[in-house]
């Protein structure tokens, strides 16, 4: 499978607050810092992770961008979006107002102390494989050189059955 991927992909997620509103903030403050949002997928609610915690289902989301910098620097505008709309990073798997990762930088494999591309958990992620999907299923992983719709085969059933579309985002 020939490695072709161009785009640029961002998950999106929250299950604090009103994610709603919060990816709305977050699309208009990313086009002010030049990160021009191409596609959107649907919003997909998931159950909050570890199972059995008590927090709020999550909503997430994918988006397709045009950005000219390099993916250090969209990281660090991401980051700093997260902090303007009230993220505060505690432990692994914490409740969040907003959460942006780069899922997927033009295909490039980066293995740094600051940035993992293409996103090390994203594989392995129904809310983050579901909502990429929508908006370009013919992603190929630059890794492994699989398919999305192979990587979507593999999740846990318990998973997929767990994950809702609920609406436009």
């Amino acid at each position: 499978m020939t490695q072709n991927n161009t785009g640029i992909f961002i998950a999106l997620g929250a299950n604090l607050s009103n994610p709603k509103d919060s990816f709305s903030q977050a699309l208009a403050m990313m086009e002010k810092q030049n990160i021009a949002v191409e596609r959107k997928s649907g919003l997909w609610q998931s159950p909050a992770w570890p199972p059995g915690s008590d927090a709020p289902d999550y909503l997430n989301a994918v988006i397709g961008v045009k950005y000219e910098g390099s993916p250090q620097a969209l990281l660090a505008t991401l980051h700093e979006i997260e902090a303007a709309l009230g993220r505060v990073r505690t432990v692994r798997n914490a409740p969040r107002t907003l959460d942006l990762d780069i899922l997927d930088f033009s295909g490039q494999i980066i293995d740094s102390a600051d940035l993992i591309l293409p996103h090390p958990r994203m594989l392995s992620r129904g809310f983050v494989l579901f909502p990429l999907e929508e908006i370009e299923p013919k992603w190929i992983d630059p890794v492994h050189r699989q398919s999305l719709s192979d990587h979507i085969a593999r999740l846990p059933m318990a998973d997929v059955d767990a994950m809702h579309r609920v609406g436009p985002l």
